[in-house]
């Protein structure tokens, strides 16, 4: 036991040093103002990776993790995690299918080109989050909506975004609250998408109601871990990625989280705006037109 004992001192003597109330590995004397001190030429510090925050329980203010899926550093601040920390993509090379960083808010995006197109495979979440007794208005910052008033369900489904908010007051320009080089998409872009997923053709007008064959499954997220079951025709084969957010209805409050998934455009139609959506309980991909106070996801597809 007492030989025991010396292996493990000696062990970690040769790996650093316990000074006072801080360690040093491979580094004899730590710098004094760092609980930790680690020293090497030839690697570096590995910190838990993970590809989905919401599988961690309870996070302590300050937890730092590496995000798998934006592919950078982020920490909890007690109430929401960061956006990504450090992250400088090389716009100059930038292709599609690359992280989108957003410098408004350092928060990073996955994007997907299907067909022609290039779209956000993410709900765009940016703003400030307002109660839903608060109407938005054309001041100096974006305003949206979260389920259930809380900024997790912003983070794993994106913002809810009013029709004039998301176009920021300027129904002549399609750019919106969309990050620089992006805009919201209109009627007929999400028709350029819908017709090349499904595998007949929808034909795109002002008519409401659900269309096609198999659009909505092969844009949605598969499984049900967001997604109510059945979560009918889901395949995600164009890695669009639709999750269901649900939406937002001044006066009713929230709903058609796991069930919905619900989109602006920017075409407008009389005093309402189109949508497109897709449900858990269809592969069709849905045609509709919504009060532009109406709360609803926003993606955004590049210029």
């Amino acid at each position: 036991m007492k030989t025991h004992l010396l292996s493990i001192l000696f062990s970690i003597l040769m790996l650093g040093s316990i000074a006072q109330n801080n360690i040093g590995i491979n580094n004899p004397t730590p710098d004094p103002s760092a609980a930790l001190d680690v020293k090497s030429d030839t690697m570096g510090l590995l910190p838990p990776r993970v590809a989905d925050t919401t599988v961690i329980n309870n996070p302590a203010e300050g937890l730092m993790i590496y995000d798998l899926s934006s592919h950078c550093m982020r920490y909890f601040n007690g109430t929401v995690w960061s956006g990504c920390m450090g992250f400088f993509p090389t716009q100059s090379n930038w292709n599609c299918g690359d992280i989108l960083w957003d410098s408004r808010n350092n928060i990073a995006y996955e994007t997907v080109e299907i067909g022609t197109q290039c779209w956000m495979a993410e709900n765009l979440n940016i703003g400030t989050m307002i109660p839903g007794n608060i109407t938005p208005s054309d001041n100096s910052y974006i305003e949206k909506f979260c389920q259930d008033y809380g900024l997790g369900p912003c983070e794993t489904f994106g913002g809810l975004y009013s029709w004039d908010e998301m176009m920021q007051y300027n129904n002549a320009s399609p750019h919106g609250i969309c990050p620089e080089g992006w805009h919201v998409p209109s009627r007929d872009e999400w028709c350029i998408l819908e017709n090349f997923v499904d595998a007949g053709t929808i034909v795109c007008d002002a008519t409401t109601g659900l269309k096609g064959t198999d659009a909505g499954g092969n844009l949605k997220d598969t499984g049900t871990s967001e997604w109510n079951a059945p979560n009918t025709g889901a395949t995600n084969s164009s890695g669009f990625t639709a999750r269901p957010g649900g939406y937002f209805y001044p006066g009713t409050g929230f709903g058609g989280t796991g069930s919905t998934a619900n989109f602006w455009t920017s075409t407008e139609n009389a005093a309402f705006a189109t949508t497109r959506g897709m449900g858990n309980s269809t592969a069709k991909i849905s045609h509709g037109s919504n009060d532009k106070s109406a709360g609803l996801a926003v993606r955004c597809i590049k210029d």
